[in-house]
């Protein structure tokens, strides 16, 4: 008898991640990663406004003294969109370097897996845009070496299977996730976040949190359906033992060190705990993914009206990623509570709540109430009206959210566009 009929539901945990070098001054050690994976041509895809810091300049410097030909492209938008990730493509499809290298935050590094999955393999981006978007089509195949150096502490897109882009006409954001996409090394150094203003520390932070904690309140991987052909399995499979270690242990930094690396940018151990925090959210969330607050943040970012983001250097409204998740967290926390109370508990204990002598339940919906001081400790806008959102979007975000299933099919609590609808009302405001 085959194992699916003896056990339908999922019994493997299949956790992948990416070789990390954490540490301050690790970017010194680009060189050495370069020559061990015997690249001798790359392409460095950056933030031009890095280059004001004299980050770009270090990394050119670094790659060439390893005997590396570099081009550099440096064309970056702020939330990638399909326009844009075509235009970087088309350029990479062109040089076909032998490796990505890639400076900046997750826009950046999002855009140079982007480059590398479509400069080696064929198709165009809704080939491989999750359905129900796009077709979904798995990555046939490994990439070409890519090295990340984050600059940002937020998005862990440096470990993580995904590329999130903007659809334009659609005015949804959405992604492609697949193994294959991660970068095959991390070179995460603290010093390279140093410059990061306090509303783009504060927002990336926030994406931190909500990773964390929504990959830690998945629904668990032994409630989905058994995979019977392993090329299938999701890269995001849902809450797990393995990933749980990551994500409690980033969400507990976050709770101790966000606010210090906001409002003090140049305090070293908060902005490295920050980024450790990053990075093991990037592990946790990038095998047991996320969930509401994930879905319902890329419609409130595809459908920006006129908000204009503090610190950000853009030249049109933008809703951050960090902000249009952390935004609906707490009334997507508080819907989700019912249904696994005991996790929810412990959440908000991780969050620095002393749940000692409470109630299961009333602990459980005390991780919203501390979400929300957080939002409020960081100086984010208290809630979607802040944003120019009111009650006539609703029917329109809930729409994008219900596109988002690949991530949806991960809450604890079933949720449907009633649901949904009930979520971004509670999610208006806050305070």
């Amino acid at each position: 008898m085959a194992t699916e009929r003896l056990i339908p539901t999922e019994t493997i945990i299949a956790l992948d991640t990416v070789p990390i070098r954490f540490g301050l001054g690790a970017t010194e050690e680009l060189g050495y990663e370069l020559d061990r994976l015997g690249i001798r041509r790359a392409m460095l895809v950056t933030d031009r406004n890095l280059r004001q810091f004299g980050l770009v300049e270090k990394v050119e410097g670094i790659a060439r003294d390893a005997g590396v030909e570099l081009e550099i492209f440096d064309h970056i938008h702020v939330e990638p969109t399909d326009v844009s990730l075509r235009e970087a493509i088309e350029v990479a499809r062109k040089s076909r370097p032998e490796a990505f290298i890639s400076l900046g935050g997750g826009s950046t590094i999002d855009t140079a897996k982007a480059m590398n999955l479509f400069s080696t393999h064929e198709g165009e981006l809704l080939d491989y845009i999750n359905k129900p978007i796009g077709a979904g089509k798995p990555v046939p195949g490994p990439l070409k070496p890519h090295i990340a150096l984050p600059t940002t502490a937020g998005t862990g897109s440096e470990t993580t299977p995904v590329i999130v882009l903007d659809l334009l006409d659609q005015k949804v954001k959405t992604g492609i996730s697949h193994r294959y996409i991660r970068p095959t090394v991390a070179v995460i150094d603290p010093l390279n976040t140093l410059h990061c203003p306090p509303m783009v520390t504060a927002s990336v932070g926030c994406d931190v949190i909500c990773h964390a904690a929504e990959s830690f309140t998945a629904r668990p991987y032994d409630t989905r359906p058994r995979i019977p052909n392993p090329a299938e399995r999701p890269a995001y499979i849902g809450s797990n033992p393995i990933a749980d270690l990551w994500s409690q242990q980033a969400i507990r930094w976050c709770a101790t060190y966000l606010r210090r690396a906001t409002y003090n940018p140049l305090d070293i151990e908060a902005r490295s705990y920050m980024l450790l925090a990053s990075t093991f959210a990037g592990i946790g969330f990038g095998n047991a993914g996320v969930h509401i607050p994930h879905a319902m943040a890329y419609p409130v970012a595809g459908m920006v009206k006129e908000y204009w983001p503090p610190d950000y250097d853009v030249d049109e409204p933008l809703v951050p990623h960090g902000l249009s998740v952390i935004i609906n967290a707490p009334a997507a926390f508080r819907y989700t509570a019912a249904a696994w109370p005991e996790r929810h508990a412990e959440l908000a204990e991780l969050l620095g709540v002393d749940t000692r002598g409470m109630p299961v339940r009333a602990a459980a919906e005390a991780a919203a109430d501390a979400i929300q001081q957080l939002m409020r400790d960081v100086g984010i806008p208290n809630g979607l009206e802040e944003l120019g959102y009111g009650e006539a979007d609703i029917p329109g975000l809930v729409e994008g959210a219900m596109k988002q299933q690949r991530l949806l099919v991960g809450s604890p609590r079933p949720v449907d566009a009633d649901a949904l609808a009930g979520i971004f009302r509670d999610a208006m405001r806050y305070w």
